[in-house]
């Protein structure tokens, strides 16, 4: 059992065992608590840090956001790597990822009013859409999709990282990031293979739940889910930034 989303590995429940008795075992229920409890946290810190943009004190705001997203990639590692700690770090991770979003969110809504709200409706719904394809069998997580969504997961990530140190070096790779049809094109194959890691979460999860994993995996699988959404929140927002730039 894997996934593309690389916190969402078989060798997770490998290590985790299997629980055999009633109240320690992971539940499909259980975790759907856990993901509507990270949300909360998430909605509540980016409430914090968008009031503090639209106030005035942007300038704190702008330091929490960066605190929020170095401190929300480090509290992932230590998820990833320590599972039993996600009932504590997961929630912690949720804070300062929305300390993160809620500044950029407020930023980009400022110069493009509206465009927040878009974003987290377009995300939404493309996560009600891919659970009705994944419920209803239309889209089914083969070995096949498995490898195709993970090579094409790890393509991104490579191109995220070739033009951070692209930047770096003073030689930015302008066509990712700008607005025209090869820069929207990219952001929208960036879309999709986000929104095909539902798949591979939901999936996942189901599987987890089906093999009496250890209660506490509920917070893991929780935690992985929110890291594709918070992804495909933030591409999401590039992309209607693009376009309204473009009027």
């Amino acid at each position: 059992m894997r996934s593309s989303n690389p916190v969402m590995t078989g060798k997770v429940f490998e290590k985790a065992g299997q629980i055999t008795t009633g109240s320690s075992e992971m539940t499909i229920n259980g975790t759907i608590n856990k993901i509507g409890l990270l949300l909360l946290l998430v909605i509540a810190a980016a409430a914090y840090t968008w009031n503090m943009v639209t106030g005035d004190n942007p300038a704190n705001a702008g330091t929490l956001a960066i605190a929020g997203a170095i401190g929300g990639f480090i509290m992932a590692l230590v998820i990833i790597f320590r599972p039993k700690s996600s009932p504590i770090t997961a929630p912690i991770y949720a804070i300062l990822e929305g300390l993160f979003l809620g500044a950029i969110s407020a930023i980009v809504n400022a110069r493009y009013p509206g465009i927040a709200f878009q974003a987290v409706l377009l995300t939404i719904g493309t996560l009600f859409t891919m659970l009705f394809l994944y419920r209803s069998g239309r889209i089914r997580a083969t070995p096949r999709f498995r490898r195709g969504v993970m090579m094409a997961t790890g393509a991104v990530f490579f191109a995220y990282m070739i033009s951070w140190i692209m930047s770096l070096l003073g030689m930015p790779m302008g066509f990712m990031h700008s607005a025209g049809p090869l820069g929207i094109l990219i952001n929208l194959v960036i879309i999709v293979i986000a929104a095909l890691n539902l798949i591979m979460d939901f999936d996942f999860i189901e599987k987890g739940a089906r093999m009496a994993a250890p209660k506490y995996l509920e917070w893991y699988g929780a935690f992985g889910l929110m890291v594709t959404l918070i992804w495909l929140y933030i591409e999401f927002l590039r992309l209607l930034a693009r376009f309204a730039g473009r009027d």
